[in-house]
């Protein structure tokens, strides 16, 4: 039987940095994890299984049941998933509610069989049923550590969402290179110099946004406007954030993200971990 209770997992506010790793490398992600928004799910008694999303279509119950056979779980409940996140904000809702549902159907076993059956249902997968997840270099096509990274600073984001949903095509492919990206990530990490890493981010998230004909996105005049350090963005999303040290968002800056057209503003802290 699935198990009684309700199971939270946390999304992730888009991505430090994506790209390919090489030109026609695998396409690789560093996840910002978010602890404010989350997928929970809880099971109620029913004749038959099924999937109910009162805020929107997160998960299909075709795709719950090839995942729960995948891992060899039992199915027969009703799952209701409520997402505290916009659908296809680049928070990572589809993962989220696929490790949701795995953890209450009784899954326990490794992360990494976890995120093979995800990828195998849909295409791709954040890598939110890590722990730390933002010290993975994670292939997100193909479920794959590719790098264990160094323990990041302490730093705040304020951030929100910025346009209309854009849900993850599993087979695009269209992102720059970043292996030059990725080995200053390591350094600057190892260092803990949060300025680098921020800027990183930034270079990221503009590569991404020129590429994909989003250069009048006002994330990057709004991160040096607001004195961040840089900022952060969802690469296939519509999730942006302004990154800073801890304590030093502007008093000003929520007010200043919503006459810019961002809804759903979060503040969270990230990194300091050892």
């Amino acid at each position: 039987m699935i198990q009684p209770g309700s199971y939270r997992v946390a999304g992730h506010f888009g991505e430090l940095l994506q790209g390919r790793l090489g030109a026609d490398g695998p396409v690789v992600i560093i996840s910002l994890p978010c602890p404010v928004l989350h997928v929970t799910a809880a099971a109620k008694p029913a004749q038959r299984f099924a999937i109910h999303s009162p805020n929107g279509p997160i998960l299909s119950a075709a795709r719950a049941r090839k995942l729960l056979r995948l891992l060899g779980l039992p199915c027969p409940a009703r799952v209701i998933l409520h997402a505290a996140m916009p659908l296809g904000g680049g928070a990572g809702s589809s993962t989220a509610a696929l490790v949701a549902l795995a953890r209450l159907a009784g899954w326990r076993g490794a992360a990494q069989t976890l995120a093979r059956a995800c990828v195998a249902v849909e295409g791709a997968s954040d890598p939110l049923m890590f722990d730390q997840p933002e010290r993975l270099l994670w292939a997100s096509r193909r479920a794959e550590i590719i790098a264990r990274l160094p323990a990041l600073p302490a730093f705040d984001v304020l951030g929100g969402f910025y346009g209309p949903p854009r849900h993850t095509d599993a087979t695009d492919l269209a992102f720059p290179d970043v292996t030059d990206l990725v080995e200053d990530w390591h350094h600057a990490a190892i260092a803990q110099n949060l300025a680098k890493l921020a800027s990183i981010a930034s270079r990221s998230a503009i590569l991404t946004l020129a590429q994909r004909g989003c250069a009048t996105d006002p994330t990057a005049q709004l991160a040096k406007d607001l004195g961040a350090l840089g900022h952060v963005i969802a690469h296939t999303g519509s999730a942006r954030g302004l990154i800073y040290p801890p304590g030093a968002i502007p008093p000003n800056a929520r007010a200043v993200l919503r006459l810019a057209g961002f809804t759903g503003i979060v503040q969270f802290t990230a990194g300091g971990h050892p």
